[in-house]
C-alpha cells in the first residue's frame, strides 16, 4: 500500500499522483492520511485503485470518479461522489448535501446519514444510505436507485423522471409527481443486490418503493401549479 501524508504534501501533489495510474498500474492500493477535511481529495480518477482516506473530507471528494474504490474513514463535506461514472465511494460516517449529485453510473454507500438533496438530478448511479436522508433528496433524479435504509426528509422525489425510490422508514412528504408504486419481485431482487454490496442486512421486503407519476412530462395547464 502507498501511503501518501497530506501534512507533510500538498492536495494537488496527492490528486496529480493519483491521476497518473493507469488501468495497468501496480500501485493498485493508497492511504491518505491527515485529510483534516481538506476539499477535492481523490476526484477524477480514472483507473481500478483502491483510495483509503483516514479522517473527514470537505467539498467534493471523490468528485467524477471512474472505476476507483474510495473508502472514506469519517464524514464527507457537500457533493460527494458528484458527477461519478463507475466504481464505489464508501463514507464511513455521515454525508453532507447533494450526495451523489448528477452521478451517472457506480455506487455510492454512505452508512451514517445523508443530507438535504441527496441524489439530486441523478443520472444512473446506485445510492444506499443506511440512515437518514434530509429534503429535496432526489430531486429531478432522471435514473438510478436511491436506497434508504432510515427515513427521508421533506419532497422526496420531487419532479422525478424514471430513478427509483426505495424507503425503508418513514417519508415525511413527496415531492411534486412522486408516488408510491408497487413493489414487484424484479424490484425486490434489485434492491436485495443492492443491500448486499452495500453491505446492509436490512430486508428488501421492508421497503416500500417511490416513483414518477408521469404527469409532469409534458407542460399541462391544469398542472401549471405544480411546475
Amino acid at each position: 500500500m502507498q501511503t501518501f501524508d497530506l501534512e507533510t504534501h500538498s492536495l494537488r501533489e496527492l490528486n496529480a499522483t493519483l491521476h497518473e495510474q493507469k488501468d495497468n498500474t501496480n500501485q493498485t492500493s493508497w492511504e491518505v492520511i491527515n485529510a483534516r477535511g481538506s476539499h477535492a481529495i481523490a476526484v477524477g480518477l480514472d483507473a481500478p485503485i483502491e483510495v483509503t482516506i483516514k479522517g473527514s473530507t470537505g467539498y467534493y471528494c471523490g468528485g467524477m470518479n471512474k472505476q476507483a474504490t474510495i473508502n472514506v474513514h469519517g464524514s464527507a463535506g457537500p457533493g460527494v461522489a458528484e458527477n461519478m461514472m463507475s466504481g464505489t465511494v464508501i463514507i464511513e460516517g455521515d454525508a453532507s448535501q447533494y450526495a451523489g449529485a448528477t452521478g451517472h453510473g457506480g455506487l455510492l454507500v454512505i452508512k451514517g446519514n445523508a443530507s438535504s438533496r441527496c441524489g439530486i438530478s441523478m443520472k444512473g448511479i446506485d445510492i444506499v444510505v443506511h440512515g437518514n436522508i434530509g429534503h429535496m433528496s432526489a430531486f429531478m433524479a432522471q435514473s438510478g436507485n436511491l436506497v434508504v435504509c432510515g427515513d427521508a426528509g421533506d419532497a422526496l422525489g420531487d419532479s422525478l423522471y424514471e430513478a427509483r425510490l426505495f424507503v425503508r422508514g418513514s417519508v415525511k412528504s413527496l415531492g411534486a409527481d412522486c408516488i408510491e408504486k408497487e413493489m414487484r419481485p424484479e424490484h425486490i431482487e434489485v434492491l436485495r443486490d443492492l443491500l448486499t454490496r452495500s453491505g446492509s442486512d436490512a430486508k428488501p421486503e421492508e421497503f416500500k418503493r417511490y416513483g414518477s407519476a408521469r404527469q409532469l412530462y409534458n407542460f399541462n395547464v391544469d398542472n401549471a401549479a405544480a411546475y
